[in-house]
């Protein structure tokens, strides 16, 4: 009985992803959805992200996780606007959360949402929420063997944000083997390495966001 109740369930999420996706089509709002495992550094790309962007686009963000408002606050105090959704003992947000989310954001046209989805590796990457891009945002302080480990996570991603390698120097982790086990789950995605925290690469990233929404 558990296949088809997951089957069930997904449908039933892919119904209300097609929901959003038309909600935001229809206001020319640029949705991407942030996955990764937690302390990959999300909150503080983001910060970066709304900073360097200036406001042009303008950002929001639904932030997801299981329970507190941190990043929320975090992120409020950059002066963006956001809805924090607390999953409880859920491991993803699913397309009927996001829905809700968007609707209290009432994002305004020609504008991004960032779903900061809640930090794991697995559940989210088996719900679509609607958004136009994925990007998978993981740190050189977890391994290079993420890819191999977690494949469906990987293979489902746009863009794969490699963070923090201002730490490079100081840890044992080969980029090189690192892209070699993405292509081999996923050879379409962009790989970004950058230091969301000293602004290294943060560039290539903020014009990949601005090519998206041009």
């Amino acid at each position: 009985m558990t296949i088809p109740l997951e089957h069930r369930v997904l449908a039933r999420n892919d119904e209300l992803a097609r929901h959003n996706r038309d909600w935001l089509a229809a206001r020319d709002v640029l949705a991407v959805n942030l996955m990764s495992s937690p302390g990959s550094g999300k909150t503080t790309l983001l910060e970066r992200t709304i900073h360097d962007l200036g406001g042009s686009p303008v950002v929001s963000v639904v932030e997801g996780d299981q329970e507190t408002a941190r990043d929320a606050e975090r992120i409020r105090a950059t002066g963006c606007r956001v809805v924090q959704v607390n999953t409880g003992s859920g491991c993803h947000l699913d397309a009927a959360m996001v829905a809700k989310a968007l609707r209290e954001l009432d994002p305004p046209a020609r504008s991004v949402v960032f779903v900061e989805n809640v930090g794991n590796l697995v559940c989210p990457a088996l719900f679509d929420l609607g958004e136009r891009h994925r990007v998978v945002v993981t740190s050189v302080t977890e391994g290079e063997d993420k890819p191999l480990k977690y494949p469906h996570m990987f293979a489902s991603a746009d863009v794969v944000v490699l963070n923090k390698i201002d730490l490079l120097p100081h840890l044992d982790f080969e980029v090189g083997a690192f892209v070699r086990h993405l292509h081999r789950v996923n050879d379409r995605a962009r790989l970004l390495p950058l230091s969301a925290t000293a602004g290294a690469g943060t560039g290539e990233w903020t014009a990949q966001l601005r090519d998206w929404t041009s």
